[in-house]
């Protein structure tokens, strides 16, 4: 059971090892393609097609109807990674072995949706993918195995998810490996240190130029490459929305949101930070020197501050 990307090594690598995939279960398909209107499958759903393995695609697993089908597969484990759907008692009780989830953070920090992105806005210097047996609670079942990697300070989420995918992949080959021979140990998650990666929304992804130089930074790392950090000016035809995908920590000071040069360094509410790669709204991404031609963000222009934005 997975949607995105970061599920496909885990099923090749399943695969890969010998074991029989029964059926892959992912979201269906979204409107999409170059007029937005286009069934577009999900990431899983085409690598599943490659392998000619069933698909299937319910929009919730909390009726008997889902249940039954589940049973049919009649499956001795269920390996989820990044699916979607709640599994309810009902699922979780019908694989023999039960259910494996592939969870992208060192629970119990970061449980919930978007653990890669709120790992790096919050600037931590290091994350990690685990192994742990599913319950009816929001990723607090016990763990098996683990594995930890370092977050650079420049590290963007889209990295440390390609990083953590393929490791997870192998970690999970290696828990049914183990759960073939009767030898998967799982320990209780503790109850200190439980934080939450709640759902990225528009509102967190807005700059707040009041914030230090490094909370700007790490809000730009772990929104890049999707769906990007933006600020708001005027660039000569109104007011227009631009995504800030790599930047860096610069020396400077001024009033928080000020231009500072004519390399697009924006004073912050302590230090500053300089925008290397930008993006107008529909746009191809580009280097900032690009972006500034052609725009009325010459030095001493005053970006508004997000004043909605707790400080």
């Amino acid at each position: 059971m997975g949607t995105p990307k970061f599920a496909v090594p885990v099923l090749a690598g399943i695969i890969a090892q010998g074991h029989l995939m029964t059926a892959v279960y992912t979201r269906a398909p979204q409107p999409g393609g170059p007029r937005g209107r286009e069934p577009v499958p999900s990431s899983i759903h085409v690598a599943a097609r490659r392998f000619g393995i069933e698909v299937v695609t319910p929009r919730t697993l909390r009726s008997g109807d889902a249940v039954a089908i589940l049973r049919e597969f009649n499956p001795d484990v269920v390996v989820v990674a990044a699916y979607g759907l709640i599994l309810p008692k009902a699922i979780l009780d019908v694989p023999a072995k039960g259910c494996l989830n592939l969870h992208a953070s060192l629970l119990p920090r970061w449980r919930g949706a978007a653990p890669i992105e709120r790992a790096i806005m919050a600037g931590d210097t290091e994350t990690g993918v685990v192994v742990m047996g599913m319950e009816e609670g929001l990723d607090t079942g016990p763990v098996a195995l683990a594995e930890r990697i370092a977050i650079g300070p420049d590290a963007n989420a889209g990295e440390i998810h390609d990083k953590l995918a393929l490791i997870g992949a192998g970690l999970m080959t290696r828990a049914l490996a183990m759960l073939d021979h009767g030898g998967l140990a799982f320990t209780p998650q503790v109850e200190a240190g439980v934080t939450y990666a709640h759902k990225i929304d528009k509102a967190d992804a807005r700059i707040d130029w009041r914030r230090p130089a490094q909370d700007v930074h790490n809000l730009v790392r772990g929104l890049a490459p999707f769906p990007g950090a933006f600020f708001e000016a005027d660039l000569g035809k109104g007011m227009e929305r631009v995504k800030v995908f790599r930047a860096r920590i610069a020396q400077g000071a001024g009033t928080p949101g000020c231009v500072l040069d004519d390399g697009l360094t924006i004073a912050c509410g302590e230090g500053a930070i300089c925008l290397l790669e930008v993006q107008r709204a529909g746009k191809a991404p580009m280097p900032a020197g690009d972006f500034l031609r052609g725009t009325r963000l010459s030095t001493g222009t005053l970006l508004a501050p997000n004043t909605n934005a707790a400080l």
